[in-house]
């Protein structure tokens, strides 16, 4: 694993902090395709139940991407689809793994991207969030323009088309972050509520978190998901184990089938 992402496994939680805070935590292609193969294997370990994404420093929870890497001689890119198909899974909210956002610092143009991927967020009091493109002459194309489906849509095209920041507890107001810390409680409350997501049953998170961001960008896909997840998950093991554990006063023990 690249040292532009360093993991950690905190029970049933894995911790992923962005590693780059000379350069603010910006991305560059081995960060990108690091998040990447984090995401695939924590989707495929079955005792991951909940990621959690901060970064490094208290300078920036990601600065967005890093123009100077890319533009560099012997830079051609982010990747393959092979190697970058889980980072941009994340910034299309697909990952199936709940994720929470500890921001640290600063999130702006595709480091804002980023977190909105993230089903939770945590923040700082320091924080700020922008989506900056249109003052460099470009537009937030790592799915920014969707940023009306998490806040009022007046207020994300401001955003959009002035280019300027908003602080942290704007953003809650907002309903953009769900807490807001001093910036030393930040990883702590990140991992509590990872840790209170990754308690329930994973079948149980996984159909609510494709589901309820369905709803909001496609009613009628989701609608036609229900019927899928209801298949899914009233007839597995969990749901029976979940029953029984409620009756027995016990905590269950999750299969994921």
């Amino acid at each position: 694993m690249s040292d532009e992402l360093v993991q950690e496994r905190r029970g049933a939680v894995l911790v992923a902090r962005l590693n780059r805070p000379d350069a603010r935590n910006a991305l560059n292609g081995p960060m990108i395709r690091g998040i990447s193969a984090a995401i695939e294997e924590a989707e495929q370990d079955a005792d991951i139940r909940a990621i959690v994404l901060t970064g490094t420093g208290d300078r920036a929870f990601c600065a967005g991407m890093d123009l100077a890497a890319f533009a560099a001689e012997g830079e051609s890119g982010s990747g393959d689809e092979a190697t970058t198909r889980g980072f941009f899974r994340l910034i299309e909210g697909e990952v199936s793994v709940p994720v929470v956002g500890a921001v640290n610092a600063t999130a702006v143009a595709g480091g804002f991207e980023v977190l909105l991927g993230c089903d939770v967020i945590v923040a700082s009091e320091d924080a700020e969030f922008g989506l900056p493109e249109v003052k460099r002459g470009l537009f937030p194309a790592g799915n920014g323009t969707f940023l009306g489906t998490r806040i009022p849509l007046g207020i994300a095209l401001e955003l959009m088309l002035t280019g300027e920041r908003i602080d942290a507890l704007r953003a809650y107001d907002l309903g953009l972050v769900n807490r807001v810390v001093p910036p030393d409680q930040v990883l702590d409350h990140a991992l509590e509520l990872a840790e209170t997501i990754a308690a329930n049953g994973p079948l149980g998170l996984a159909a609510v978190k494709e589901l309820g961001r369905l709803a909001v960008t496609d009613a009628a896909r989701a609608r036609e998901r229900i019927r899928h997840w209801q298949e899914v998950v009233f007839s597995s093991e969990d749901a029976k184990e979940g029953a029984t554990a409620f009756v027995e006063k016990r905590t269950p023990v999750w299969k994921g089938r």
